[in-house]
């Protein structure tokens, strides 16, 4: 978006922060003339003047959509979650008029929300160029990165001069203003490599082309999944990403605005999954449809559950005889919980990459297994000589009791920490294995297995030492 901003968001020292959404209504529900209403408007992001919409009624969104003209309403809707929405309450000119200064991306998204009739009714009002980019973009899947990209970059020959190329940047600037980046490709449309912006203006007009041309620069492939692209471009800082087609021609960018969207999308997505929701369960999806997809898991895990008390009955001799175990039942269950958890999203994080192989799964087993290994010994130590001492100073316990009871918790939170390493390492393996999303099925899953992992390790561990053992 290349909106301007008059208005700062950020409060002066020693105000309180103002509600610019709050003030945006205030003003279309105002006597103002349409002139100078638009123009206190126009002090406010577009950023600021899209959430305001969400706060109006139809009527003072319509008072909006005629205030503003199309490429400014375009900059605002292009922020707002619910653009096909608005986009649908505007009349059919101007549908099209936004439309077309909307980015493509943006565009593509509104149009996919809308039924067949009305697509192709507007699609035929737009431009050829437009039409055509939106051909493109249609062709992929959504979770292709080619669906996301955007056509706004500067692409020059690579047999030009550098003087050709500043006048091939202020030609393609008016109507691309990603110039932060110029593209440089052969003959055949083929990237050879990328300009900065700033090492061009610095160039001198007899250097050659290709000493500022970076050869050495990350892109994808039209065709590859959003994830694993997303797992691999972003770690770069770069203001653009090219999008190759199969001949490894540029067909597109992911500008930094895609990017960070992409990010976040994929963020959010992953929270969901390690929940154990579906990352497309929204506000608008049916509530059976919702109540279906988490419905079988939640049966699942409560027989599983039902499993674990069913085992923490089987020792009610040991909680009858050394009440105070219980009192660290929690410590245990936590921390395996934890390091459960934290396995798994490694884990989840590698097998997203398609590249990855059997050794490197193998050796990413392994090295969770030492991981679980140095942090159950570190923490057991530390467990053994706190509660020891916790026991012995503060509950008055007897020295012997007092350290018998702490080294039972200390070797209980061992072996659990181990064991749910290696249950968060293997077990979304295997459910990759048997074609059931690991990102979908393991976190809930992983924590009952760890929960019923650590009791076992725990009462288990204080039966034979405490009662059989020592007979305390």
């Amino acid at each position: 978006m290349n909106g301007k901003q008059t208005v700062l968001n950020e409060p002066i020292p020693g105000t309180l922060l103002r509600d610019y959404q709050a003030e945006i209504v205030e003003i279309l529900r105002g006597n103002l003339t349409p002139k100078h209403m638009r123009q206190k408007l126009l002090d406010y992001h577009e950023n600021d003047i899209a959430q305001a919409l969400e706060l109006l009624e139809a009527d003072g969104r319509g008072r909006l959509y005629r205030l503003l003209d199309a490429e400014t309403l375009a900059d605002v809707l292009g922020y707002s979650d619910s653009l096909g929405t608005y986009l649908a309450e505007l009349p059919i000119r101007k549908q099209v008029a936004v439309l077309s200064r909307l980015e493509i991306t943006d565009a593509v998204e509104a149009l996919r929300a809308m039924d067949k009739e009305q697509r192709k009714t507007l699609t035929e009002l737009l431009s050829d160029e437009m039409r055509q980019e939106i051909r493109l973009l249609s062709s992929f899947d959504e979770d292709e990165i080619g669906s996301r990209m955007s056509t706004n970059y500067i692409a020059v020959r690579a047999d030009l001069s550098v003087r050709g190329v500043m006048r091939e940047l202020v030609a393609q600037a008016a109507e691309n203003d990603n110039v932060s980046r110029i593209y440089v490709l052969d003959e055949d449309g083929i990237l050879v490599g990328a300009i900065d912006l700033k090492d061009l203006i610095i160039a001198r007009e007899g250097t050659p082309l290709e000493s500022i041309v970076m050869s050495s620069y990350p892109y994808v492939y039209a065709n590859e999944p959003v994830d694993a692209c997303v797992e691999r471009i972003r770690e770069y800082s770069e203001d653009s990403i090219p999008v190759l087609d199969a001949e490894n021609r540029l067909c597109g960018v992911l500008t930094s605005q895609i990017l960070t969207q992409l990010v976040g999308d994929t963020l959010e997505e992953d929270y969901a999954r390690l929940a154990g929701l579906s990352s497309e369960e929204d506000l608008e999806e049916p509530l059976h449809r919702s109540i279906g997809k988490r419905l079988p898991w939640l049966v699942i895990l409560l027989g599983l559950g039902l499993l674990i008390s069913g085992v923490v009955g089987l020792f009610e001799a040991v909680i009858a005889e050394i009440a105070i175990i219980v009192s660290f039942q929690s410590l245990v269950l936590g921390m395996a919980g934890n390091v459960g958890t934290q396995s798994l999203a490694v884990t989840i994080r590698v097998l997203a990459d398609e590249t990855a192989r059997g050794r490197e799964r193998l050796r990413l087993i392994w090295k969770e297994l030492r991981i679980g290994m140095a942090n159950g010994l570190i923490l057991g130590l530390a467990s053994f000589l706190l509660i020891g001492l916790y026991l012995m100073l503060l509950r008055e316990q007897a020295p012997g009791f007092a350290f018998a009871v702490s080294a039972c918790t200390a070797v209980a939170l061992f072996i659990s920490i181990l064991l749910s390493s290696l249950a968060g390492t293997a077990i979304p393996m295997l459910f990759q294995r048997l074609h059931i999303d690991p990102a979908v099925a393991s976190g809930p899953f992983i924590t009952t297995v760890n929960d019923l992992v650590a009791v076992v390790s725990y009462y288990g561990f204080a039966w034979i030492l405490l009662l059989n053992l020592l007979r305390l």
